[in-house]
């Protein structure tokens, strides 16, 4: 995915979730446009560089939009929406294996109870139901996890994908790593363990869990490897995009 241009500029800070001030390199402080619900724990320090997009629509209050920042283990997209474009053009180029029977791709498909699937594929074997969840909190030995704040929606998710599953119907829960320090991904159990029981029991029914790192520049962002993924990193436990994993 391509970025367009993009402004640098200082993270001085982040507040009421959606906005954040910043300095641009002639010294002047303004307010951008925070696309990140999450507590976006070290990604969000005082001082690190960021990058700006600008809306053309004139009617926005604040035109910029904070995409991209340069932290202390790497470069990190904030901009979580980001993760379904990403995870859709990697599906539509062929890059992610096991998915060649289902050609077709939709985005934002209503299933389940009031949900929307992030991404529907489709072909002559049945539909996959894709979520994508954005990953970019970093723990020690380059670990990433998810949630970063309890998550509710992100249990219904879980839910309403194990619902789902059927002799022609997969589900796909695709943890979207945004954060170039990230070499491993697994539950934040210690942040929300409702979370984690969700997920393990969407993957014991069923539910594919896959996690895959993007590489980011100012100019693109596009996904380059996937990693290796457990529910609890201590169990030793590890899987990389297979249904019905072993439960640790």
């Amino acid at each position: 995915m391509k970025l367009g241009e993009l402004t640098q500029a200082t993270l001085v800070r982040r507040y009421k979730r959606f906005l954040a001030d910043v300095e641009l390199p002639g010294g002047e402080v303004i307010t951008v446009h925070c696309p990140n619900t999450g507590a976006m724990t070290g990604c969000a320090e005082p001082g690190s560089r960021v990058w700006l997009s600008r809306s053309t629509v004139k009617t926005r209050k604040y035109p910029h939009t904070w995409e991209l920042i340069e932290t202390a283990a790497g470069m990190a997209c904030i901009h979580s929406a980001k993760a379904n474009q990403v995870v859709r053009e990697a599906f539509e180029s062929g890059l992610i294996p096991g998915f060649e029977a289902y050609p077709d791709i939709r985005s934002e498909v209503k299933y389940g109870e009031n949900s929307r699937a992030d991404l529907l594929l489709e072909g002559e074997s049945g539909r996959v139901f894709v979520e994508v969840k954005s990953v970019t909190l970093v723990r020690e030995h380059a670990q990433g996890a998810f949630p970063d704040a309890v998550s509710e929606r992100g249990r219904k998710h879980l839910r309403e994908l194990q619902a789902i599953c059927d002799e022609t119907t997969r589900a796909v829960m695709f943890y979207c790593v945004l954060h170039q320090g990230i070499q491993s991904v697994s539950a934040a159990g210690d942040i929300d363990p409702r979370y984690r029981e969700a997920l393990l029991q969407a993957m014991v029914g069923g539910v594919e869990v896959m996690a895959w790192q993007a590489h980011i520049t100012p100019s693109e962002i596009r996904l380059a490897k996937e990693l290796p993924f457990s529910v609890d990193p201590a169990s030793g436990q590890w899987v990389a995009g297979k249904a019905g994993a072993e439960a640790p």
